[in-house]
Order: C-alpha cells, then structure tokens, then sequence
C-alpha cells in the first residue's frame, strides 16, 4: 500500500503540467492554430517563472504565497511569447509548424546565452522549497487526504481548479462556443458577426498563459523550483501534443491521458520499489523510455480516427472586421 500511496503522490506533480500544457494546445487548435511551439512557451514561462523565485527568495515571503506569484509571472511569459505565434500565423498567414518550430529552438539557445552571461551556469537554481508534506485539515482526511494532501505540491491543487474552469470556459459559456465555431467553421462564424482573428489570437493566448504556468509547475514539482536551458523541460511540450491528441481534444479525456502518461514516468523512476519489476532484472533505461515509447504507439492508433475538428490550419481570409 505505502509504494501505491508514493505512485500516486508523485505521479500527481508530473501529470499537472501535462494536463495544462496540453489544455492550452487544445484551446488553440480548437480555435483554428495549430500550437507546435508548447515546449518553448513552457521553457519560456518555467525560465522567468524561475527567474523571479530567484529574485524574492530572501525576502522572508510564505513559498506557497512565492509559488502563487511566480505562477503568474509565468502566466504572462507564456502569453508575451505565444503572441509571436499569433502574429505569425494569424496576422502574417505563416506556417505554423515551421513557426512552432522556430519558437521551440529559439528559447533553449537564449536562456543558455542568458544563463551564462549572468549566472555563469546552465540555468537558474532556487533555494525555495515549495514541498508540502502535509496540508491542514484536508491531510487528515482518511485515505484521500494521504492520496492526495501528504507529500504533494500546492500545483497539483491548482491544476484541478485549472482543469474545472477550463471546462466551465469550453463549454459552458458563448467565448468556448465561439472559439469552437472559428476552429470548425471559420466563415460561418464570420457570417454572424464572429471576428475569426480576435477568437484566434484568444484561443492562442489562453495556450500561451496554461503552456506557462505549465512550464513553471514543471520546473517546481519535477525539477524542484530550478530550470536549466540545457535539460529545458525535457520533451513535455511534445508529450502535451500526445496526451491532447490521446485526449481527443476534449478535457476530461486529457486529464485521463495526462495521469497515463505520468504514471507511466512515474513508475519508470520506481522500479526498485516494486519487487516484481524490479526482480526481472532490466534496465531502468528501458522504463524511461516507456511515456516515449507510448507515445509513438498512440499516435499511431490514434492519429487517423482523432482529429481536431477542422483544425486545418488558417483557411479564414476575409477583410478583418
């Protein structure tokens, strides 16, 4: 029971990042772009999320209160660098993966330069622990409150309330509709008074500001409060396409696919914890590559059936209203 109990409390802190990230991918492709630059806007939004932990860590500031501040410092890295994206493929009509791909190369390259300029490092490391080992009352819940409030980040509770109102958004009120209507059918949306280009560099911010806050929990839950431009954030912008395409682009399969994909990390990193596993002698290399490998195996199966409805890119080129 005690190694299911550590599965899950560490499983948590991984899954968090995948569920936001990939959540921001699909309020862009459900409105019409196609976000391959979600591993550079997480490195981005980690790196300056880690640059101002660094900055206030000596002022004597509860890390909870620190953690909530850099979490929207990273918010607003995340948007600034996905208004690139939107001005490349929205306004200037540019390829977006050729974009996408530029903006995940471009950011490794410019926090190592910034890192050893100032820092004489790869990257930047905090001395902040954000690590709670037990939450008042709620930890004391039975079963549930060891699960899920022992031994965990405050990220993984905010990544739930994230999930909540990205759903409430997406489904419950007119912006979710029409950023839909602009993914699917961007003229019909247009006959009706929709601007197609607003609802596009909308569904593009909100990817930007979840793709940020996802990197910054990243960098706090896995890497624990530091970020190095060499390692960046270890190929999860790219895991966060798979879990949203496994997800079939709707959240609550997301949260699903993102917990499979973290489990399956987790479990990579614990094999001395579980005798079975652990008696067959392999090599722990080859559980690491499992999220990787799984990865391969669902877009595989998947890629044909599940499609972003409509998402074809920017086929919309009317006069901007």
């Amino acid at each position: 029971m005690d190694t299911v109990f550590y599965l899950i409390q560490n499983m948590l802190p991984v899954a968090v990042p995948l569920l936001l990230v990939a959540l921001g991918g699909m309020f862009s492709e459900r409105s019409g772009v196609i976000n391959i630059a979600l591993e550079g806007i997480m490195l981005f939004g980690a790196f300056f999320g880690a640059l101002f932990v660094y900055s206030i860590q000596s002022s004597g500031i509860n890390p909870q209160v620190i953690l909530l501040l850099g979490m929207v410092v990273a918010a607003f890295a995340g948007f600034v660098y996905s208004l690139l994206l939107s001005f490349a493929s929205v306004t200037m009509k540019a390829d977006q993966t050729i974009t996408g791909t530029a903006l995940n190369m471009m950011i490794p390259a410019a926090i190592l330069l910034f890192s050893k300029m100032f820092f004489n490092s790869d990257g930047i490391t905090t001395n902040v622990g954000f690590f709670i080992r037990k939450m008042p009352v709620l930890g004391d819940i039975p079963l549930l409150g060891q699960l899920f409030f022992q031994k965990t980040y405050l990220t993984v509770i905010i990544g739930f309330v994230l999930l909540i109102i990205a759903v409430i958004i997406f489904y419950k009120t007119k912006f979710g509709l029409r950023l839909r209507a602009c993914g699917e059918h961007p003229q019909a949306a247009d006959s009706v008074g929709i601007n197609v280009y607003v609802m596009r560099y909308a569904g593009v911010s909100l990817s930007g500001i979840l793709g940020g806050i996802g990197g910054f929990f990243y960098s706090v839950g896995i890497l624990d409060g530091n970020i190095s431009g060499h390692t960046g954030v270890a190929g999860f912008g790219f895991l966060a396409l798979a879990v949203m395409i496994f997800g079939q682009w709707k959240p609550i399969k997301i949260l699903f696919a993102a917990l499979f994909f973290a489990f399956l990390r987790t479990l990579a990193y614990s094999i001395a914890l579980i005798p079975f596993l652990n008696d067959l002698g392999v090599n722990q290399t080859y559980y690491k590559m499992l999220p990787y490998v799984a990865t391969m195996v669902v877009l595989a199966f998947t890629s044909k059936k599940s499609r972003a409805p409509k998402a074809e890119g920017i086929p919309y080129d009317k006069a901007k209203r």
